[in-house]
């Protein structure tokens, strides 16, 4: 064996003494490297996962507000609608209301005018007796005047 090494120019002391420093680099690299890259993938993954939990939560978190959301605007839709029946209903109620008030207005001022109709016609009925009483002395004081 020691023919073949020497054929390809192989010294085993050196072959050893370079296996010896690869391992120890091997092992360095190992603490030095390797194990500070693995930590620091393994934080990193962590941090991701954290993230997708809080980003799921996120989610859940917005599904809920946007349910609550709507059922507020739900409830107050139906709110408006009932105090918007309300309005109406009150609505109504006034509008009637000021139609019999103005019915009875109409009323009272339609008999007030034919209460001064009356009043007008009688007095006028009344004037015109005056007159026509008036009017037979003229004349009889006219036709006395032509008699004598």
């Amino acid at each position: 064996m020691s023919k073949i090494l020497d054929v390809f120019g192989i010294d085993w002391r050196l072959l050893v003494i370079n296996a010896i420093n690869f391992g120890i680099l091997l092992l360095a690299l190992r603490y030095f490297l390797y194990r500070p890259v693995m930590d620091m993938l393994e934080r990193r993954r962590e941090k991701v996962a954290e993230g997708v939990r809080n980003a799921e939560l996120a989610q859940r978190e917005l599904e809920e507000t946007e349910a609550s959301r709507a059922a507020v605007l739900a409830k107050a839709g139906k709110e408006a609608d009932v105090l918007l029946a309300h309005g109406r209903e009150r609505g109504m109620a006034k509008e009637k209301e000021l139609i019999a008030a103005g019915e009875t207005a109409a009323e009272s001022l339609l008999k007030d005018a034919e209460n001064q109709a009356k009043e007008l016609k009688v007095q006028a009925i009344v004037e015109s007796k005056e007159e026509v009483a008036k009017l037979i002395v003229l004349g009889m004081e006219q036709v006395m005047k032509k008699g004598k």
